[in-house]
């Protein structure tokens, strides 16, 4: 497997001065996204700028020191249903088939798949369970019904019950969140399903594969188009004063962009600690979750599982949740999202800015959806563009 290769050098500032259609913030996936087909599509002049000195975002990874190539800012495994986000990045990358598997550990070392299926409740219970019926209802004998659901906790009590709500959810979602289940929305525990089967994949999506040759270089292909300048390592701030633009393409923070005006949005953010090990295998999946809220860290991520890099070293990393730092993940609570309205209603009223992306519109998407969302802003830009030809 051949690394991805550095990113592309930034343009000197003196080429800000040129007469661009399009700034676009952020060189994530909405930003690259956007950018390719702003260019390549309808022949625009386009500055893609972020704070960052890589392209690619949160996605972004590298060979490391040690020659494996790994994900700085965590695991990131491409699934999506959409044949058309599979099929416009497929433009920018051949991929490699890879169905993502974790396991939990649970009760002192012993390691489950996640999400719970069969296996898990035999493995847990020292159960026999032979079919989907039995699986069935032995969750149904452990369910507890709840009136109103409302919250992550009620979303698991009511479909498994409190004993397998406590071993896999509840200590989890307290480190990752820093607040109980009780506390938020339902959404975030729904999006994890209990199996009754012993499908041990974490995702069924019809599309699941990896870039061959790392998300890296698929955004380096990706930006590779006439007409569109690159300039990594400098701040929003710095570049919009100087830079000649028609229009702004925003994928950072909404409330940032208008300077915090109603107050903060509220996100949780990650630390990583990052190992590279004199042994060519640490772990038999590429994540391992830890639910035990006494154990600091979330989950365990190894890469070569993902990438399918030979290599006798190998790289992990240990996932801690914080509540400073880098902005990862929107909390879900009414509140939150009540303050994200006032930003969205300026948003709505500030013309010939566009905004896009899960930062931009305080929601949390996995890759395909930004991708998709980015796509969809695309049509809707040009068909303005034509209608105003």
């Amino acid at each position: 497997m051949n690394p991805p290769s550095p990113s592309a050098p930034a343009v000197r500032p003196a080429s800000r001065r040129r007469p661009f259609d399009y700034l676009i913030v952020g060189a994530g996936f909405a930003g690259a996204v956007l950018a390719e087909r702003l260019t390549s599509q309808l022949g625009k002049r386009v500055l893609l700028v972020d704070r960052r000195p890589h392209v690619g975002g949160n996605a972004y990874d590298e060979t490391d020191a040690g020659g494996v190539l790994m994900h700085r800012y965590g695991p990131h495994i491409f699934h999506t249903n959409s044949e058309e986000v599979f099929g416009y990045l497929s433009k920018f990358t051949t991929w490699r088939p890879y169905e993502h598997r974790v396991l939990a550990c649970v009760k002192g070392g012993l390691h489950v798949p996640m999400p719970i299926n069969r296996t898990t409740l035999n493995l847990l219970y020292g159960l026999d369970l032979e079919d989907e019926a039995q699986a069935e209802a032995f969750l149904k004998s452990r369910a507890q019904p709840v009136e109103r659901i409302r919250t992550s906790e009620d979303v698991v009590v009511s479909q498994v019950g409190r004993e397998l709500y406590e071993t896999f959810f509840r200590g989890y979602t307290r480190k990752q969140w820093g607040m109980d289940p009780s506390e938020l929305d339902k959404s975030v525990t729904a999006r994890v399903p209990t199996r009754t089967d012993t499908d041990d994949r974490y995702f069924t999506d019809r599309f699941q594969a990896m870039p061959a040759q790392g998300y890296t270089r698929m955004f380096e292909n990706m930006l590779d188009q006439p007409g569109l300048s690159l300039e990594l390592g400098v701040e929003f701030e710095d570049v919009r004063d100087e830079a000649v633009f028609e229009r702004l393409v925003f994928t950072g923070p909404i409330d940032e962009y208008f300077d915090h005006r109603f107050g903060k949005l509220p996100y949780r953010s990650l630390r990583f600690r990052h190992e590279t090990l004199d042994r060519e295998w640490a772990q038999p999946v590429a994540v391992i979750n830890h639910p035990d809220e006494a154990i600091r860290y979330t989950r365990v991520s190894e890469y070569k599982h993902m990438t399918g890099q030979a290599h006798p070293r190998t790289t992990i990393t240990y996932e801690f949740p914080s509540a400073e730092g880098d902005p990862y993940y929107p909390v879900p609570r009414p509140e939150n999202q009540a303050l994200y309205k006032r930003y969205e209603a300026l948003a709505l009223e500030t013309p010939d800015v566009h905004f896009v992306g899960r930062l931009a519109t305080y929601r949390y998407y996995n890759m395909d959806q930004v991708t998709g969302q980015a796509l969809a802003a695309f049509r809707r830009i040009a068909e303005r563009e034509a209608a105003s030809a």
